[in-house]
């Protein structure tokens, strides 16, 4: 996932067309496809988006394109017709695509907002202070809603294979400081290892010296299989990355809350949504309360263990909750 990425910068505003003729030109296509809708079911069955046409866009992650399908099928399944633009390269490319009204949907993360887009250099630790904060100044800056986030937070997090959490006996990260140097090895990613807000800054909150500790700096893929390998006994991952359940990993847990919610919620701009609010409130706050560590974790294994593709994925899992019926 991209974290930190420089403020956004205004590019040409350009029609739909375009961006995806801009995208395929740089060998940066959209994930797009064909994707089977369903028809709602149970208390959502009469909610009509006929004539209604939208963009939905994500960005290339795994998780992102889950959400993404789910946004496009829950969407169709309620008739609409949907541009499906999932998996735009970056964080920057998909922000200024919704600004820019090229898409009109996305599913982004309060923390991303926060530090990334609004430019703040302290999260809010209250997950739910963070959401309405970043929600607040998006409506008053860029005229975007933010609805209700999903519990599911994928920040930053530090894992240990089983072997490794069994011999430290650690759970929490405050704990670390009762361990001998020798057993603070971490493997990093060169994004998280470098930032004014990441691993020295999150060590000494923790009391630990950044300088006893012994650091790898390595691809984000590598770190998942080095830390179950063995390679360092503490390693950077995503807490809603698939590979966690699949690698039997646990996570330490971040005590005294240094690092941001990135709690996701459904973004569009005020006049999309103005046009059918009662419907993207019942659509979304349907599905969102759903969505949870768990659950999430459970897709993006489907998809980055199991070799699924994510449209299968996402309708699979609405078909599951009860959301929609096979149609």
């Amino acid at each position: 996932m991209t974290r930190a990425v420089p403020r956004i910068r205004r590019l040409v505003v350009l029609p739909v067309l375009a961006l995806c003729l801009l995208l395929a030109s740089c060998g940066l296509g959209t994930s797009g496809g064909f994707t089977r809708s369903g028809h709602l079911a149970g208390d959502l069955a009469d909610i009509d988006l006929s004539g209604t046409s939208i963009s939905v866009g994500s960005k290339s992650f795994t998780e992102q394109l889950v959400l993404g399908k789910i946004a496009v099928i829950l969407l169709e399944s309620a008739g609409a017709d949907v541009s499906d633009l999932t998996g735009i390269p970056g964080s920057s490319s998909t922000r200024q695509a919704l600004l820019s009204d090229q898409i009109q949907m996305m599913w982004e993360y309060n923390g991303t907002g926060w530090i990334s887009y609004l430019g703040h250099s302290d999260p809010i630790a209250d997950p739910q202070a963070q959401y309405e904060a970043v929600r607040d100044e998006d409506a008053r800056l860029n005229n975007l809603v933010w609805l209700s986030p999903v519990p599911a937070n994928n920040t930053y997090g530090f894992a240990m294979n089983a072997s490794t959490a069994q011999r430290l006996g650690v759970t929490k990260f405050s704990e670390l400081t009762s361990l001998d140097p020798s057993e603070l090895t971490f493997c990093l990613e060169s994004e998280f290892a470098n930032r004014n807000d990441g691993f020295e800054p999150m060590a000494r909150r923790y009391g630990l010296d950044p300088g006893s500790t012994q650091r790898m700096v390595m691809d984000t893929g590598a770190i998942y299989s080095a830390t179950a390998e063995g390679v360092c006994n503490f390693g950077e991952i995503f807490t809603t990355d698939g590979r966690i359940q699949a690698l039997d990993l646990t996570v330490l847990a971040d005590d005294l809350h240094f690092l941001p919610n990135y709690n996701a919620s459904p973004v569009l701009p005020r006049e999309v949504y103005d046009r059918n609010p009662a419907a993207y409130d019942e659509l979304f706050g349907a599905v969102s309360p759903l969505l949870t560590d768990q659950e999430l974790i459970a897709m993006n294994a489907q998809v980055d263990v199991d070799g699924r593709e994510p449209a299968d994925v996402a309708r699979d899992w609405l078909i599951g909750k009860g959301i929609i019926t096979d149609g």
